[in-house]
């Protein structure tokens, strides 16, 4: 039994981070849903990246802790 070399993986980069907004129970974002709120979160974290295009993206880590 020799030793193993664990295997390579590929390089990760975290290049923005944004949250949605705080609301209040039944407030102003009651209408909106996770996914909603989500999808313009995601599209602002890379807007404010310019160099990354949207294709290059191949995951995204989000969560979500408590939906009113």
């Amino acid at each position: 039994m020799g030793s193993q070399s664990p295997p390579s993986l590929p390089p990760v980069y975290i290049v923005s981070a944004v949250r949605t907004p705080i609301g209040q129970f039944q407030g102003a974002l009651a209408s909106h849903s996770a996914i909603q709120l989500g999808s313009h979160t995601i599209k602002s974290a890379i807007q404010r990246v310019p160099s990354l295009k949207p294709e290059q993206v191949e995951e995204v880590f989000y969560g979500n802790v408590i939906s009113g």
